[in-house]
């Protein structure tokens, strides 16, 4: 009987160490696409502000 108990309660505490870390692995996924969504954004401005500076550049040559 002994052996029965202490097989479902390794069985318990292997769940347990099961869901802690899936509970860290989807912080870490959420956190991981927060950075990926700011760092597009800084991408896009970054390059809104490249194509603006190369109109401004083209004009420039343009009135040469």
């Amino acid at each position: 009987m002994f052996w029965a108990m202490f097989a479902v309660a390794m069985g318990f505490l292997g769940l347990t160490v099961l869901a802690v870390l899936a509970v860290r692995v989807f912080v870490e996924a959420e956190r991981l696409g927060r950075q990926v969504t700011d760092s597009a954004t800084r991408i896009s401005r970054a390059a809104d502000d490249l194509e603006r500076a190369s109109t401004s550049a083209a004009r420039a040559v343009d009135s040469l």
